[in-house]
């Protein structure tokens, strides 16, 4: 009996499947029978997607949330979908593009049919890629724009200013027992919830400001 399967991909432990999932589960596939991986698209080397491509069998489905999460090398999407659907005899559905790319269609169709199947999977493989291409060089773009006008890119750099109103009633209350070695740095840091490099900045700046101006 044929199995329906459902594989899916997500760049990074960050982003959450569950949106995939959701579509995966209206469309009948088992929770046991879809494979997870958090992992780049670069190439086809996931162990879910490994995993999925020994037990699929003939006559069974996949159904995929959109051509990318298979990958972003557009050669490679187009020869995993040909071992797919015709080394395995296996189906594969794209969900995003459901109409179009359902590989039950092109092989009710013979020949003609994966000659079609070829033209618009490489279409759509290269639209794909395109697009990824263009995202790439906007971000490239908008890093290099911020950088120029002096701009931090990532996490806000803390310092004293930007302390919280808790951390600085803390830091004023306790700087003269740490500095009398009443309690020690590790202590004065977990009060004050700051690592130990921002720590150190820190109570720099404090001593400087406590310095009387010149």
């Amino acid at each position: 009996m044929a199995n329906i399967y459902g594989y899916i991909r997500v760049s990074s432990i960050d982003q959450n499947e569950q949106r995939q999932v959701n579509k995966m589960i209206e469309k009948g596939v088992e929770a046991r029978r879809i494979f997870v991986d958090k992992a780049s698209g670069k190439d086809f080397n996931r162990p879910q997607y490994q995993l999925l491509r020994k037990v699929l069998g003939e006559g069974d489905i996949v159904y995929i949330d959109a051509l990318d999460r298979l990958g972003r090398n557009y050669d490679e999407i187009i020869s995993e979908w040909k071992y797919i659907t015709r080394e395995l005899n296996a189906d594969i559905i794209v969900l995003e593009n459901e109409a179009l790319f359902d590989s039950r269609k092109f092989k009710s169709m013979g020949d003609m049919g994966k000659l079609m199947e070829d033209q618009f999977l490489s279409l759509l493989a290269y639209v794909a890629e395109q697009e990824r291409k263009k995202i790439r060089q906007r971000q490239a773009e908008g890093i290099a724009v911020a950088k120029a006008q002096g701009k931090h890119l990532g996490r806000p750099q803390m310092n004293l200013d930007t302390l919280t109103k808790q951390q600085r009633q803390t830091l004023e209350a306790n700087y003269e027992r740490w500095k009398a070695q009443e309690i020690t740095a590790v202590q004065f840091m977990t009060m004050l919830e700051l690592k130990k490099s921002t720590f150190y900045k820190i109570v720099k700046e404090y001593e400087e400001r406590l310095q009387p101006a010149n």
